[in-house]
């Protein structure tokens, strides 16, 4: 019992960088077929395909970022030593770190269907570049309010 509130926040924040992670990787994944279809035709288009197929991958990024937030607010990188928390407070660190774990993994895979369907755009239109990643930063928007959520969660809502 003693542990019990650490361990939910560090459940809390490993499922923060792996749901996002796993979803950053899925829609990187469905992007990179597309991309790979196109530059079959046209190898020219390689770097407008890559900036299409790596926008999925921010959602990853976002929630590495939560995980190095929970563990420096956890006292577990540095040399002060661990906090001690309740199973309060670990839940509190757990539920700050859904926002990002489940809108990271979700949105990902959406981000990599539209960058998909933007590459396919650009193969046709390689004018139309800019319009291209304006689609899947649409869904990119909703992966930055759940990282916002997630740090004022931990910044605001949780007294250690």
């Amino acid at each position: 019992m003693e542990y019990l509130g650490l361990s939910l926040a560090l459940l809390g924040a490993a499922l923060a960088a792996a749901l996002s992670g796993i979803g950053s990787a899925i829609g990187i994944g469905i992007a990179g077929e597309s991309a790979a279809g196109v530059m079959t035709e046209d190898p020219n288009k390689f770097s407008k395909c890559l900036i299409l197929q790596a926008l999925p991958g921010t959602q990853g990024i976002y929630g590495l970022l939560i995980m190095f937030f929970v563990l420096i607010k956890l006292g577990l990188l540095g040399d002060a030593g661990a906090v001690t928390l309740n199973w309060n407070q670990g839940l509190q660190v757990f539920a700050s770190c859904m926002p990002i774990a489940i809108v990271g993994w979700i949105s990902a895979i959406y981000q990599g269907k539209t960058s998909a369907a933007s590459i396919q755009m650009i193969s046709k239109k390689p004018e139309a570049m800019g319009k291209a990643i304006i689609l899947p930063a649409m869904v990119e928007t909703y992966a930055v309010l759940a990282l916002l959520t997630s740090i004022m969660m931990l910044n605001f809502g949780i007294k250690l």
